[in-house]
């Protein structure tokens, strides 16, 4: 169809009558009248030519052609507000929100930080950093950059390798002190049998692979868990605490491993590492608010490998 037969500010008009769940709501989100946002809707599906909305007395739902429709009119507005934040504020300004996903355990001890350092610089930014181990939908909750540990899946979007993810073992010196630690050739199949602590929302959590410079591999099973979380900061806390063996990521207990609180173990062996990535909605026109970011997240990656 031709696009010029669309009003795209009916889109915006659209995607506000979704988000808000009725046409009352969306019109006070609007400043318009009820009957100026319902005129809006008929036009629309008049210019589309399929029925977007089902509407009765009381609820409002979206028929299948207009939840691909509103998803594609989300991507549309972005792409707009994109390019205009690009054309407002030049290639070399950084300022507006940035809205930033990232796991609760690297948001806070890499990405807060950053986020905070780049405010400092651009006084014009302003930042939303949303924690959570979960994944986040990028386009429906507006979020402009996601950071993602280890495999991605297969989203649409587009991603930015930031650098590698490394795991280590660790214990405190208080389990040390109180257990013979495996050491020489053997000592992966006898770590199997030492008390474990397990992050449960990781694959196959109590299974890895450790490797040696000299292209040995052992598969190891931990068959001893004493300590199981879904946190990994409960985990770290349960390391420190003299629980067990932590299979942990390297960014979380460097510092701790520096300090003398944790001690690496095996450190002849190598676990299997994978990658971080952050992810953002495919536009032509990137802000240079995520360019920026990426680039300061690269750098600090690159600097702790």
């Amino acid at each position: 169809m031709d696009i010029s037969a669309v009003n795209l500010n009916r889109l915006a008009v659209f995607v506000a009558v979704v988000e808000a769940g009725s046409l009352t709501a969306a019109a006070g989100r609007l400043g318009l009248a009820k009957s100026m946002v319902s005129k809006h809707m008929q036009l629309l599906e008049s210019e589309v030519g399929v029925d977007l909305l089902v509407r009765s007395t009381r609820t409002l739902r979206l028929t299948e052609a207009g939840r691909a429709f509103y998803e594609a009119s989300r991507q549309v507005l972005q792409a707009a507000g994109d390019a205009i934040e690009q054309a407002r504020t030049g290639r070399n300004s950084v300022q507006g929100k940035l809205r930033v996903a990232a796991p609760v355990d690297y948001g806070v001890m890499v990405v807060a930080p950053l986020l905070s350092s780049l405010r400092a610089r651009y006084p014009g930014l302003t930042v939303e950093l949303q924690c959570a181990d979960h994944r986040v939908d990028l386009i429906a909750e507006g979020i402009d950059v996601a950071v993602r540990l280890g495999k991605l899946g297969d989203s649409g979007h587009q991603a930015a390798r930031i650098g590698p993810l490394l795991r280590w073992l660790v214990a405190s010196p208080d389990f040390i002190a109180r257990h013979t630690m495996p050491n020489g050739p053997d000592a992966p199949a006898a770590l199997a049998s030492m008390p474990y602590v397990e992050l449960t929302v990781v694959a196959q959590p109590g299974s890895f692979t450790l490797s040696d410079a000299q292209g040995h591999v052992h598969e190891v099973a931990m068959r001893n868990t004493v300590f199981s979380t879904n946190s990994a900061y409960a985990s770290r806390a349960a390391a420190l605490a003299g629980n067990g063996v932590l299979r942990a990521t390297v960014f979380s207990v460097q510092d701790d491993v520096a300090a003398g609180r944790l001690v690496r173990l095996l450190p002849d062996w190598s676990l299997a590492a994978s990658d971080i990535h952050a992810v953002y909605p495919a536009s032509p026109h990137l802000p240079q608010k995520v360019r920026v970011f990426i680039d300061e997240l690269k750098m600090i990656a690159s600097k702790k490998t």
